[in-house]
């Protein structure tokens, strides 16, 4: 199989996954597939394929930035490191849906966070952290 056609599928299982996660946050699907964390888990197996197939075979390393972006000029390489960022914005994307829904978050507010974490990673999570404290902390503030 070629790298593009492994690139497309794993974009389109996590897109899927997206947004299911989105608009059905309590089906069935959702919560056996999805929340349970086996679609991060299959990316992260082929994540783990890809890395020992081709992990070595490009030049560069981590000790620099020159260095890591020598790395990336191997398809198989970019796919692993794709792949790698797939797998982590959808397990925080389960984490998200799944704590708002322990601590009784409406899934209103969960939306834009999932958009963001899908998008930009690390934004998304911060804003579900900064609205979790103020949401969560006016919960317990009822108690």
């Amino acid at each position: 199989m070629k790298a593009e056609q492994i690139f497309s599928i794993a974009n389109l299982i996590a897109l899927v996954s997206w947004i299911i996660l989105a608009v059905a946050p309590r089906w069935i699907v959702t919560r056996k597939i999805i929340l349970s964390g086996a679609i991060p888990l299959l990316l992260s197996v082929a994540y783990l394929v890809l890395i020992v197939l081709f992990f070595g075979k490009s030049e560069g390393g981590f000790g620099s930035l020159a260095d890591v972006m020598k790395l990336f000029t191997n398809e198989w390489t970019v796919l692993a490191g794709w792949i790698h960022y797939l797998a982590f914005d959808l397990f925080v994307g389960t984490w998200e849906v799944k704590d708002a829904q322990a601590k009784k978050i409406s899934h209103w507010f969960v939306v834009p966070c999932l958009f963001l974490t899908f998008m930009l990673g690390p934004i998304g999570f911060l804003l579900y952290s900064i609205l979790r404290i103020f949401l969560v902390k006016k919960e317990v503030e009822n108690d």
